[in-house]
């Protein structure tokens, strides 16, 4: 039997398990998909652990993301957002197993699965957090034009700097109405709206001409995608992003196509 799993501090809340085992089932894998909940600074120990085990694969989620980086050979990806969020054991030979960053495939798949065109697009994230972070490379990798826009501006500043070609600007009501007035997309990397009914982008700066995501999944409908749908935008909310981090990881760990609908399914199921 394979086993998979989570690392994270807390991990009662994931909708991974369902999600991957929904997965696991279809395709007719003896596999399971557990939670690990170490301390924060038994991190090390935790994925040495696994490794001597021989868990196949780890996620990776708060408050470990950054940390693990100092446990795993990162690919150019990941090491370049400075976060890892899924852990490949497959190569015992190597001295340390590989790390990913699924987010940013996760965000790019979500909105190509939703036929927006990341090409030359000029794209709005806003939050530079660790999302925002691995969104902005995403999409800048992509060939978006990439805005980034943060309550803390020299936050958005220094993230710009990492991310070619991205700029960095404030939340400003003004600044949010002439950035937007001009892009395709538009990004919700904070996580304004989860805990109430807020939105990081007043209504009056979104157009019909825009698509917007989210990336907050609970609620699904935030007040952000309300205020787009409201004026015509097309909306993507945050489960689709969740959905396609995980399915990027699952078939990274088993070089299998992911039977996305029963994965997609399981999650919405729970939410």
């Amino acid at each position: 039997m394979d086993v998979f799993g989570l690392l994270g501090n807390p991990v009662g809340h994931s909708l991974s398990p369902p999600m991957h085992e929904a997965a696991y089932d279809e395709l007719g894998f003896d596999a399971r998909y557990v939670t690990f909940e170490p301390e924060p600074g038994d991190l090390a120990a935790a994925i040495d652990g696994a490794a001597a085990l021989g868990i196949t694969g780890l996620n990776v989620t708060i408050p470990f993301k950054q940390d693990a980086l100092e446990f795993v050979e990162p690919d150019d990806l990941a090491a370049r957002i400075g976060a890892v969020n899924t852990i490949d054991f497959a190569d015992a030979s190597a001295e340390q197993p590989t790390g990913y960053n699924t987010d940013a495939a996760g965000a790019l798949r979500a909105l190509r699965e939703h036929e927006v065109t990341i090409e030359n697009a000029a794209v709005v994230v806003v939050g530079a957090g660790g999302a925002g972070r691995a969104i902005s490379f995403a999409l800048s990798d992509a060939g978006a034009d990439v805005a980034i826009a943060n309550r803390t501006e020299s936050t958005a500043h220094d993230l710009a700097a990492d991310v070619p070609g991205a700029t960095g600007h404030d939340l400003a009501d003004d600044t949010l109405d002439s950035l937007l007035a001009q892009a395709d997309v538009l990004v919700n990397a904070t996580s304004v709206g989860m805990e109430d009914d807020a939105t990081p982008v007043p209504a009056g700066a979104l157009h019909g001409e825009l698509v917007v995501m989210d990336a907050v999944y609970r609620p699904l409908e935030t007040r952000l995608l309300r205020d787009a749908a409201a004026v015509g935008a097309r909306t993507v909310d945050g489960a689709w992003m969740l959905l396609y981090q995980g399915v990027e990881a699952f078939e990274l760990w088993t070089g299998r196509d992911a039977p996305v609908d029963e994965m997609n399914g399981a999650l919405r199921s729970r939410l």
